[in-house]
């Protein structure tokens, strides 16, 4: 296979402009998730979720005294209706800390209608949001569409139950499901922080994770870089089965970009970690998507720099004795790690390969680290944050 790299050069846009960050005076994107739709079995068990309240649980990173809560209808083609919404401390499962329990408002009322296709965001609210906290939205809804905007791995229990739930009614009796609906992003007022944005698919999204247990390895960059005194919003744009090109489970990375990415509140650093879907999904054509896959990560990097955002790169993940693998598919993959590496397209390179591989055999991830030999487990995830987050920190520290 030829070696793309030496005819690409990333001084070159190809393809789309991303629509403006959103945000000012100070806000910046505490935690968010990629939207797709969710119909039949992605829905509540034999129901759609009218006259329902649903609580759900995030990871939030940055802190902040101020919040605002985005609310997203962008896949349905009916209007959703919300009677109202509160945010809590969560403390365990589907408990709460009733005391902190603040309604939100939109336009300075409770409810709000959300049409087809669009978002709504509540006014700001003050709200003590410690950093990496658990935070709980509870959403009371009126009429609803039979399918939702949502994102389907949540790898975090959502609560459901009829009827209206106030801050001190109980879920313990709810049903449950592993996905978010309608939330999209959470945003503080942090003018000390920034946020570093990342595009990825199931392995980003946290398959292989532990469930409730906040673990996926974006998770552990957000603390890692904590710790080290770097306050910072870390937000999880992965979709499970996602592709960059075409394909795969909700829309195409190429295209939903500048929403999931640019378009969040105070994003200082992409980072782009997609690709294997496309590889492992191509039928004869693999060198052909490698070389799509270089112009869309050029494409890519560009909209962001044009922001003033920094792009990192970050190479695909051994997928050896996985469903995925063939000589062709392997061949794509080094290929695509190997322009990355060197083609000097990204302010930076998070070679996630190299962290994970097994050094006796390159082309698998060690056997300690892997759930189905393309997924990480929960201890290959820790060692990709931790990893992240140390290249991360000696930019910074070069920076200075």
């Amino acid at each position: 296979m030829k070696r793309l790299f030496t005819i690409l050069f990333c001084g070159i846009a190809l393809s789309a402009t991303a629509e403006s960050a959103g945000g000012g005076d100070g806000w910046v994107a505490t935690w968010a998730a990629a939207p797709q739709l969710a119909a039949g079995n992605d829905m509540p068990a034999g129901s759609d979720l009218s006259w329902s309240a649903l609580r759900q649980v995030v990871h939030v990173s940055a802190g902040g005294g101020v919040l605002r809560l985005k609310l997203s209808n962008e896949y349905s083609k009916e209007p959703v209706e919300i009677k109202s919404v509160y945010i809590a401390t969560a403390t365990d499962s589907s408990a709460i800390d009733t005391k902190s329990a603040k309604y939100l408002t939109f336009n300075k009322k409770k409810s709000v209608t959300i049409a087809p296709g669009k978002t709504a965001t509540s006014d700001e609210a003050e709200f003590d949001l410690k950093p990496l906290q658990l935070l709980a939205v509870t959403v009371n809804y009126g009429d609803t569409p039979a399918e939702a905007t949502s994102h389907l791995g949540s790898r975090t229990t959502s609560y459901i139950i009829k009827g209206e739930a106030k801050p001190k009614t109980s879920f313990a009796a709810s049903g449950k499901v592993e996905h978010w609906y309608n939330i999209a992003a959470i945003d503080v007022k942090n003018s000390n922080a920034g946020a570093i944005a990342v595009i990825g698919n199931s392995i980003t999204d946290g398959r292989g994770s532990t469930t409730d247990r906040q673990n996926r390895w974006t998770d552990v960059l957000a603390e890692s870089l904590a710790a080290n005194g770097m306050e910072t919003g870390v937000l999880n744009l992965g979709i499970g089965g996602n592709c960059v090109l075409a394909g795969g489970l909700g829309t195409p990375a190429l295209e939903r970009y500048g929403r999931d990415v640019l378009g969040q509140c105070g994003v200082r650093t992409v980072i782009i970690f997609e690709g294997i879907n496309d590889i492992g999904g191509s039928k004869g054509t693999s060198e052909a998507v490698a070389e799509k896959l270089i112009e869309a990560y050029v494409s890519m990097a560009e909209s962001a720099r044009r922001q003033g955002m920094k792009v990192y790169g970050a190479t695909i993940t051994p997928i050896k004795n996985s469903f995925y693998y063939s000589h062709f598919h392997e061949a794509a993959r080094l290929t695509v790690n190997d322009w990355i590496r060197n083609a000097g397209c990204f302010d930076g390179v998070i070679d996630f390969d190299k962290a994970v591989r097994d050094p006796a055999d390159p082309s698998a991830l060690r056997k300690e680290w892997q759930q189905d030999w393309l997924h990480p487990n929960a201890e290959g995830y820790k060692v990709m944050g931790e990893y992240a987050a140390e290249v991360i920190l000696k930019d910074e520290t070069r920076r200075k």
